[in-house]
């Protein structure tokens, strides 16, 4: 390797050169002049909150997850537990008894995004070392065995029959492949993507990163499809066909109250999804959803920017229609109060995780 090109590896340039990798803010930015526009037409900085009547804040922020499975069919996620903080652990392993959760299992915060807490566990100790941490509602759920994962983007306008897929997102998770003589770490140097997250995977796997896997043997690091976990994004919008459209909308349909955001799937094969058989909606996101079909690479920071102003228009027109119907616009007390309390919590979960 050059030094150039050792240069273009260092985590500094691998961020300034993709814009993916830039900070929430740094991509919004440029676009905040069109959110409030948006708000000045219906005169509402929360006019958002109308999106989805049937969830708090519209999905926007500080939304429990475990609220949102209890609106959906339960034959469409995978089987969840709630545990609240400082609850016994003779408590905690009644409740996967009774719920009938088999090892490993899934445990993540009630309230937060972008990955931040989810940790797969193998064991009961695994399990309780990790959930008492948290001093918030965490839930445990079964791990859905299916490998492959994709974010489907919906949305169906109040009183229209048929709803739409306005995305989908390929998920593909951080995985090397052994070549005979190269450790897990070295393996991640050479892909710029996994730079960024050696500090992350040496505090889960510790001495793991120095482990040579034999030729051509494959080994997932990270079991989540979040890009801020390392998941490559890709753009797989064209397999919006009728089939696949028909059976995201009959799900859809099906939770009261939910018009826009985002599914994130677990599922078999393509082909079963279509057929509507061997998935499980791993998460339903409301009106904070972002289109993520834009980080797959090919992609430049205006295509992004026209995809956010798209989905914003759309959120906009939804909003409108349900506040027409006698839906209200959260108020400025409650709007800033959210904000307030989220910054809170974030605070609160990044100094645990």
């Amino acid at each position: 390797m050059s030094r150039w090109q050792r240069l273009l590896h260092r985590p500094f340039f691998i961020r300034l050169f993709n814009w993916e990798y830039w900070s929430f803010h740094t991509v919004y930015i440029w676009v905040y002049p069109i959110w409030l526009l948006l708000c000045l037409r219906v005169r509402s900085l929360f006019f958002f909150s109308a999106s989805n009547p049937t969830i708090e804040h519209g999905g926007f922020l500080l939304e429990s997850k475990k609220k949102i499975y209890e609106i959906m069919p339960p034959e469409y996620y995978p089987r969840t537990i709630l545990v609240p903080p400082g609850e016994a652990a003779s408590s905690i392993v009644q409740k996967i008894n009774d719920a009938s959760l088999e090892y490993p299992l899934i445990v993540k915060p009630d309230i937060g995004g972008k990955g931040r807490g989810v940790k797969k566990v193998n064991t009961e100790q695994e399990l309780l070392s990790y959930i008492q941490q948290f001093p918030f509602d965490m839930l445990v759920q079964s791990f859905v065995p299916f490998e492959e994962e994709v974010g489907i983007f919906y949305y169906r306008y109040p009183d229209e029959a048929r709803g739409h897929i306005s995305g989908i997102v390929g998920k593909h998770f951080l995985q090397v492949r052994g070549d005979g003589r190269s450790t897990i770490e070295e393996l991640l140097l050479k892909e710029k993507r996994y730079i960024l997250q050696i500090p992350a995977l040496q505090e889960m796997l510790g001495n793991g990163l120095q482990e040579v896997l034999r030729e051509g043997e494959e080994r997932v690091l990270v079991p989540y499809g979040n890009h801020a976990r390392g998941a490559m994004f890709m753009d797989y919008t064209h397999w919006a066909d009728e089939r696949l459209v028909a059976v995201i909308d009959k799900i859809c349909q099906r939770v009261p109250g939910f018009y826009y955001g985002r599914l994130d799937i677990r599922y078999r094969s393509l082909e079963n999804l279509k057929q509507g058989k061997d998935f499980s909606i791993i998460e339903l996101n409301g009106a904070g959803s972002e289109p993520t079909h834009m980080y797959d690479p090919k992609y430049s920071i205006f295509d992004a920017w026209r995809l956010i102003v798209r989905h914003w228009l759309i959120l906009w027109r939804i909003s409108r229609r349900n506040h027409a119907k006698g839906i209200p616009y959260m108020s400025m007390k409650e709007g800033l109060r959210m904000f307030r309390e989220t910054r809170k919590y974030d605070k609160m979960l990044d100094s645990i995780i």
